[in-house]
């Protein structure tokens, strides 16, 4: 018996029984169906963290003011000093907090940051109507404000905010300007949020000193010595190295691509069970169809059939059963993937490479577990199938 003659008696003996034959596929089916599908959304996830964090700004470092005693911040001129430092291209204090942002009859509730002209470029983040917050406003501590698309619209619907005038906290602003939307993100909104001078916002949130600066390597090789000078400079200041932390953005991109990369396997993990069900199934219905085909078996082996014709026939069932499975899982999975794509914008990775080993997996399962049944029909001896009834 070649090849293609086990194969033609694998379909056969599937479209003999086709109700049996789809409910044992449907493990597999299920498996590589929750294998592509959920390692697409784990890879999607981490590329979507990767996009987010490189869109934060270019070579940004992060530094976090914890405290010390009665030292738990800088200055707003302590931080903006920091741009003099070694490799330093931009800096940008934050004083942040939330407040209730009000026009005519609508109301907002969103995070307030209080900030200074540098934010945008260190950020990455600029105006799209009117302008970024300049030099005089927190110079002078003007009331003015620059809203985020989100806020804008809540507040203003299809209006134009540029020159009206908001209440934040109760205290009279005028908007300047709307930042760019730049959509939602793992964390939430990216464009709900109002900016105002980090001075002002010293005042409004009754809140003094800086516990969070941004900062901007002048270039991508200057970042570790901008950090190293920042923490010599941080230890004198403070002399108690728990009482800061300095993240650079390739950091903050290392932990959260771990995280995502262990939601991954975790997801994969999960769904490759699915799939050693399925497996399952395939060798208990071989078993039975061994059992019911015992004098089919038989009268093979009295015709000329040998040992391994025999095994050849039902592993190379098992295989089909489990490999029409797959290909019909993959492909629902290329669907969903797709579907949940579209419907909820949601950024999803679709693996070729993925999809390959699930696939082979699925094939593996029906060689493994079709191996035992098949062996077990190969051994019969054909005088003892013959008189099975």
């Amino acid at each position: 018996m070649n090849l293609l003659q086990a194969v033609r008696l694998a379909f056969g003996a599937i479209l003999a029984n086709k109700l049996r034959s789809f409910l044992t596929m449907l493990g597999v089916i299920i498996g590589v169906f929750a294998v592509v599908a959920l390692v697409s959304l784990g890879q999607g996830a981490t590329s979507q963290v990767t996009a987010e964090i490189q869109g934060m700004g270019s070579n940004l470092i992060v530094l976090a003011i914890h405290g010390r005693g009665g030292m738990d911040s800088l200055t707003l001129s302590e931080a903006e000093s920091l741009a003099k430092r070694p490799g330093v291209g931009a800096v940008a204090p934050v004083v942040d907090g939330y407040a209730t942002v009000k026009f005519a009859t609508e109301s907002s509730y969103t995070n307030l940051v209080g900030t200074t002209p540098a934010y945008a470029v260190v950020r990455n983040h600029f105006a799209d109507r009117g302008r970024f917050l300049a030099d005089v406003d927190v110079q002078n501590r003007l009331p003015v404000a620059v809203l985020g698309a989100d806020v804008a619209e809540r507040l203003f619907g299809d209006m134009d905010p540029v020159g009206q005038e908001i209440r934040i906290n109760g205290a009279a602003f005028t908007v300047i300007g709307v930042l760019e939307p730049k959509g939602f993100s793992l964390g939430g909104s990216s464009d709900d949020f109002v900016i105002i001078p980090a001075s002002t916002a010293e005042r409004l949130l009754r809140r003094q000193g800086i516990r969070t600066v941004y900062l901007q390597a002048e270039t991508a090789a200057a970042i570790d010595m901008v950090v190293n000078s920042l923490e010599s400079l941080l230890q004198l200041y403070f002399r108690d190295e728990n009482a800061y932390n300095v993240f650079t953005q390739a950091e903050i991109l290392d932990i959260l691509s771990e995280v995502t990369g262990i939601l991954t396997l975790m997801l994969g993990g999960i769904a490759g069970i699915s799939l050693l069900v399925g497996g399952i199934g395939i060798m208990n219905i071989m078993l039975v169809s061994v059992t019911e085909r015992t004098r089919e078996i038989g009268i093979n082996k009295a015709l000329g059939a040998k040992k391994r014709d025999i095994l050849l026939q039902f592993l190379v069932e098992s295989i089909v059963i489990s490999g029409v499975g797959g290909f019909i899982g993959m492909i629902l999975g290329y669907g969903a993937v797709k579907l949940f794509s579209g419907l909820f914008g949601f950024t999803i990775t679709y693996s070729p490479q993925v999809v390959f080993v699930a696939f082979t997996f699925s094939v593996f399962v029906g060689i493994f577990f079709g191996l035992y049944p098949a062996n077990k029909a190969a051994k019969l001896n054909p005088i003892d199938a013959l008189r099975s009834e």
